[in-house]
């Protein structure tokens, strides 16, 4: 009995030592007007260009297949209107980190019956017609939409809960091999688990919807439209499968207090892009 429980308070503190190891505090953005400035912890283990390269290689395999079964933008007046909405909406990223004016941005839309549409790291950025089609967004809906997934990417959030999985896993690794046997973990394994299978947490959640109403405000689109949004998420939900967008982000209902809250503290950024533009 002394004998386990000394090793599984010597597992105990592996797993914990090993989860720290090269984590650093850092804050990938600046807060905006939306006040977004919690202290994230990144990994050595997982270098913010790595992972942007994984993005880039999924993101061309990801087109090249759609393109191969002729679903990569195939309505040209559906594309160009997304791109335009997204063009305006990263033009306003640099409030939030100035270095994103040299990622490599691109914008497409893949033919699909999912209402999704989603970012990768260093904005490589997918909108599917489901979420077009069944969701039927106005232009300042669907830059909610975008604004919210660019800001995962901006946030680097998808870095984080890589960072997250690589520690834990190196602790469940050196644990495995304490124990005689072994683990392995993959980068890019990793970066499709945390962008098209496991949820997104609260915190990150509310990340991006208070940055993405920010970036929709300062770009011109009424950031009040990520309510409408959102309640259309939710009718969408009833009484069938949720959207695939749900199936990662927390329920439309969870949402929507903070999304108004978010939206009125931004509204005078909107009416000055507004006015602005006016002029």
């Amino acid at each position: 009995m002394n004998q386990k429980r000394h090793f599984l308070r010597y597992a105990g503190a592996v797993l914990s030592l090993a989860a720290l190891a090269g984590c650093t505090g850092m804050n990938t953005t600046q807060s905006g007007a939306v006040g977004v400035d919690r202290t994230q912890y990144m990994s050595s283990m997982v270098p913010s260009q790595a992972l942007e390269q994984e993005a880039t290689q999924q993101y061309a395999d990801i087109l090249k297949e759609a393109k191969s079964k002729g679903l990569l933008d195939r309505d040209a007046q559906q594309l160009a209107r997304v791109q335009a909405i997204s063009q305006r909406l990263i033009g306003q990223a640099g409030v939030f980190r100035p270095d994103a004016a040299n990622w490599k941005w691109e914008v497409h839309v893949l033919s699909s019956d999912e209402i999704n549409a989603w970012c990768m790291p260093g904005g490589k950025i997918a909108v599917y017609t489901g979420l077009i089609a069944k969701i039927k967004p106005s232009d300042d809906e669907l830059a909610a939409v975008l604004g919210h997934e660019i800001a995962h990417a901006l946030r680097e959030h998808a870095r984080e809960r890589v960072s997250q999985q690589m520690a834990t896993n190196l602790g469940l690794s050196v644990l495995s091999i304490a124990m005689g046997s072994s683990a392995a973990t993959d980068l890019g394994e990793q970066l499709t688990s945390v962008m098209f299978t496991l949820p997104n947490s609260r915190t990150h959640e509310t990340e991006a919807d208070r940055m993405g109403v920010e970036l929709a405000a300062r770009a011109g689109y009424d950031p009040r439209a990520a309510v409408s949004l959102w309640q259309k998420m939710g009718a969408a939900e009833q009484g069938n499968a949720p959207p695939e967008i749900l199936s990662t982000h927390p329920s439309a209902a969870s949402r929507i207090g903070d999304l108004q809250a978010a939206a009125q503290k931004v509204m005078p950024l909107y009416e000055q892009s507004k006015g602005n533009a006016a002029r």
